[in-house]
């Protein structure tokens, strides 16, 4: 072989070494995206110091790998959950109110539809309306968040595999009792048309074993309480279905709830969707577990209510929990990440970051470009 010749064969191999994207031997196969809407580090203290007496921990306290994330929007250092949704599935920063599409309307890919495009069969479940901000972040683009009507037909579309949550009112015609949709488009009936089952009920629910589901288990948000299915119920049976595809999964699981109770500085309220929140994590940790294929993450989109845990006046053991906002605050939110792919998740992170660590490791290519 020539000198020229092998200066041009080194020349290309230094090319792919240095400027080619870097992807890890152990990609994982699935992803679990968690998020605790409102969650932040003292509404995690809280729910741990509340546990009862016996056990010292949360779920979510034994993933290995944690972290701290900004998450400031593109237009104010508080985000709303749209903002944040929008970043943790983009890559994106957005203006608050916005889903899916960056502050000149622009729609920008999700990493939901990025693993679809890989073959990999995806999932969203909330204990909100399915339609809500955080989930809609990940399956839908509009310029305003209240548009749920928008949001609704745009999962059907895309085919997403699992949908579990509430919000049947925004899948309904206009003409049925209830509906807050503007036209006739009956939503449920063109989920059936391309094989979903659409179920209302937790024996329902229970009962479905295979292909594409579409659980609307209230008109509006789901009540989290009997004798709906639990979000841990949800969680394990969204895994259950999704895990059938040979190409692995995404699935994003919201405790939506944990921001309401926090908007309304409702202690009892927060403790509970926490608590709930962490069953949901304890499902995904066993499955990941089991399967040593699959990256956990369990993350917040914004705390929410200025939570602090204080001493009480008796001492010892005893606190109060203090509230000093009914809003959204900007300070940092925690993360916790398990499985393969799961030391990238450490230090100091941006909202933004994570979809892109994400998209990096499942070998995503010209993600958030």
């Amino acid at each position: 072989m020539s000198r020229s010749k092998r200066i041009f064969l080194l020349a290309i191999c230094l090319f792919y070494v240095f400027l080619s994207p870097v992807f890890p031997a152990n990609a994982p196969k699935n992803v679990i995206l968690m998020i605790g809407d409102g969650m932040g580090i003292a509404q995690v203290t809280l729910a741990r110091l509340s546990l009862p007496e016996g056990l010292v921990g949360l779920y979510m306290d034994s993933l290995p790998e944690t972290a701290l994330v900004k998450t400031f929007s593109a237009n104010s250092t508080v985000t709303d959950s749209a903002a944040a949704a929008t970043a943790l599935a983009t890559g994106f920063k957005t203006n608050n109110g916005m889903v899916g599409v960056l502050p000149d309307g622009t729609v920008v890919r999700n990493i939901c539809e990025a693993a679809a495009e890989l073959g990999k069969a995806t999932g969203l479940v909330t204990t909100t309306t399915i339609t809500h901000a955080t989930p809609a972040g990940f399956g839908a683009h509009v310029a305003k968040r209240g548009d749920e009507a928008d949001i609704a037909p745009q999962y059907i579309e895309r085919k997403i595999e699992v949908l579990l949550g509430g919000g049947r009112q925004v899948f309904i015609p206009k003409s049925v009792a209830g509906s807050k949709r503007k036209d006739e488009r009956d939503l449920i009936a063109e989920a059936k048309a391309i094989g979903y089952s659409v179920v209302g009920t937790r024996d329902e629910f229970l009962a479905v074993r295979q292909g594409k589901v579409l659980g609307l288990f209230q008109m509006g948000a789901m009540t989290t309480n009997p004798p709906e299915p639990s979000l841990a119920e949800m969680t394990a049976k969204a895994i259950d279905l999704l895990s059938q595809d040979k190409d692995g999964f995404f699935l994003m699981v919201e405790g939506g709830q944990i921001d309401w109770a926090c908007h309304a500085n409702d202690v009892q309220g927060t403790i509970k969707q926490t608590l709930d929140f962490d069953e949901a994590v304890g499902k995904a940790l066993e499955f990941a577990r089991s399967k040593k294929d699959t990256l956990l993450i369990v993350t917040a989109d914004h705390e929410t209510g200025g939570l602090s845990i204080q001493g009480s006046e008796e001492g010892g053991k005893q606190f109060k929990p203090v509230f000093c906002t009914g809003g959204h605050t900007g300070v940092y939110v925690p993360l916790f990440a398990y499985g393969p792919g799961a030391t990238q998740f450490s230090g100091l992170l941006d909202n933004t970051d994570i979809p892109k660590m994400i998209a990096g490791l499942l070998r995503i290519r010209d993600f958030a470009r």
